[in-house]
């Protein structure tokens, strides 16, 4: 029986009956759970209502075990290159993600064509939106480990997702969740198939593809260094100039201080001249009123002394 280490009290055996339940038929998968259920009842009472909980799963699901109870020497090489893939696509960018997410596709669309082969060995026809979500849940375990685990399991329910970014939550869709890590048990298929891989081409080599990143790193940093030089001369040149226009302001800054004090200067002479206009011109009013009146008298006296001459 193949299980992970350190399971709890009787998980063991629960896996080792899913593991039967769900290599069945999702048409036949009840009526075997409920026969179990019933023999289990007066032993094992608590196991009994174990097996019982175990839910039917989906088509695409029951696809997904039987691909991996059919093919599992594949799976697991696959599943080894996708692991490859997870640690190639860290770094990857451009043209070499494209590369890698071209690849993976590819894997996931092979995958889906056994699987629906498979299933229709079975008599099930898997419809388009099944056929999707068998796509689903393989690219699901090509992009996250733990979707990869649940995946090898064969206790699927349910379809798995994943984005690549965040941990897939992968629970819901397994029928026993402590089963994360436990190997679905292979079983004979009922006709030869292709091998998946031979239809995937040009793999990468991780090694390749490190060498390549690492090649590429290096031609950026050379690149990154003469850009950097370039810019710290520019930067020492600008630094210059803005040093001297700073001086330069600094100069004008005294000159139109100056300048304003003397303006200053200049508006307080302004009133005092203003001030100095403004008393000669009343002083010369009255100096011309003056003048006139002396005018007018010395006409007078001189009228008076013509007169007496005359006379």
């Amino acid at each position: 029986m193949n299980s992970t280490s350190g399971d709890p009290a009787g998980f063991a055996e629960l896996a080792a009956i899913a593991d039967e339940l769900y290599a069945a038929t999702p048409a036949e998968f009840t009526a075997l759970r409920d026969a179990r259920a019933r023999e289990l009842k007066a032993a094992d009472p608590r196991l009994s209502v174990q097996v019982k909980a175990l839910r039917k799963p989906t088509v695409p699901a029951w696809a997904v075990n039987v691909l991996v109870r059919r093919e599992g020497e594949q799976i697991d090489e696959i599943l080894a290159i996708a692991q490859a893939l997870r640690e190639a696509q860290a770094g990857a960018v451009g043209e070499e993600l494209r590369t890698l997410n071209r690849q993976r596709r590819q894997l996931t669309a092979a995958l889906t064509s056994r699987a629906r082969g498979l299933a229709a060995d079975y008599g099930q026809k898997l419809s388009p939106s099944a056929a999707e979500s068998v796509e689903t849940t393989l690219t699901a375990a090509l992009l996250d480990a733990d979707a990869a685990k649940a995946l090898r399991s064969g206790l699927l329910i349910a379809a798995l997702t994943a984005n690549g970014v965040d941990p897939a939550d992968v629970g819901p869709a397994l029928a026993v969740p402590e089963a994360l890590g436990f190997r679905a048990t292979p079983r004979e298929e009922p006709r030869p198939g292709p091998p998946v891989l031979s239809v995937v081409t040009n793999q990468p080599d991780p090694a390749e593809l490190l060498a390549r990143r690492i090649a590429e790193a290096e031609e950026s940093l050379t690149v990154a260094q003469a850009d950097w030089e370039i810019a710290g001369a520019e930067l020492a040149e600008l630094t210059a100039r803005r040093d001297a226009a700073q001086a330069e302001a600094l100069q004008v800054q005294a000159e139109l201080e100056e300048l304003s004090r003397r303006a200053a200067r200049l508006e307080a002479h302004a009133e005092e001249i203003d001030e100095t206009l403004a008393e000669l011109n009343r002083d010369r009013v009255e100096a011309a009123t003056a003048e006139s009146r002396a005018r007018a008298s010395r006409d007078l006296a001189q009228q008076k002394l013509e007169d007496l001459r005359r006379g």
